[in-house]
């Protein structure tokens, strides 16, 4: 793997917001209105971070209809494994997360901002 790609996989670590949006995607696919949701935070900011993601080759969209949905990439390196795996055990004491979870796991419930199978002209 080369060197930036790994230190570009590091620095999306670093920065908060973008370390909760892969917290976030660790249990299931989200929309970026469901992450506005969740993580309180204005839609362009969330989209600024989700792009840096991308880029770092950490997420991926899938797009359905109008909708864009993340999730995490599979682990292309061992490195990249190895970060996904301190995702579950080295950040779960972070005091926003509490939070975030409790969110996530109401707005699933209710189906979200763009719930399976919802017309496109329903938003």
């Amino acid at each position: 793997m080369r060197t930036a790609a790994v230190n570009r996989m590091f620095r999306a670590f670093t920065d908060p917001i973008r370390l909760r949006i892969l917290l976030l995607l660790r249990e299931d696919e989200m929309c970026v209105g469901d992450l506005v949701e969740v993580l309180q935070v204005p839609q362009p900011t969330a989209s600024r971070h989700l792009r840096y993601l991308r880029e770092a080759g950490l997420v991926e969209v899938r797009k359905d209809g109008r909708w864009c949905f993340y999730s995490l990439t599979e682990a292309r390196t061992s490195f990249h494994a190895k970060l996904l795996d301190c995702l579950g055990s080295c950040f779960q004491e972070a005091p926003e997360l509490e939070g975030d979870q409790a969110r996530a796991k109401r707005l699933r419930m209710t189906g979200g901002c763009c719930p399976p199978g919802c017309e496109e002209t329903s938003r």
